[in-house]
């Protein structure tokens, strides 16, 4: 995060987890710097070529990585698609990876009532974004 926007460690606070969902200790995190700290934005940065996102596709089962996935499969479970839902297919990955997104900042305002409550009051945004590895550019949705 910190080299996608220029920014040096302290800057910005960053919760990382495989897949960019979100679970206690990540809210508890962001409830933190946003209450707590005074942090304006809350930006769920998922990217191209995402090695979780394409597991949950697969539905890969393996240890505690089926637990993980198991919470990126009803983003993948969404989208709307008629074709070849692999990993193989960059097309329906990259709408995985944007429906993981969108799944993620709902999930932010269903199981954090402190976070929610900000962005009505619009104290803090909750936005999304998808990180392009190969042209270095974030597109916001």
């Amino acid at each position: 995060m910190e080299d996608v926007f220029d920014k040096g460690i302290g800057d910005v606070f960053v919760a990382r987890v495989a897949g960019n969902f979100v679970n206690e200790d990540i809210l508890g995190s962001m409830e933190f710097g946003c209450k707590v700290s005074g942090s304006k934005v809350i930006l769920v940065l998922g990217h191209e070529h995402c090695g979780a996102v394409k597991a949950a596709v697969d539905d890969v089962k393996l240890g505690n990585i089926t637990a993980m996935l198991s919470k990126i499969r009803p983003a993948v479970e969404a989208v709307e698609y008629e074709g070849d839902r692999s990993s193989k297919n960059k097309e329906f990955v990259h709408m995985a990876c944007e429906s993981n997104v969108r799944k993620t900042i709902q999930d932010i305002r269903t199981n954090s009532p402190i976070l929610k409550e900000m962005e009505h009051q619009a104290e803090i945004k909750i936005i999304g974004g998808v990180y392009d590895m190969d042209t270095g550019e974030v597109d916001f949705l």
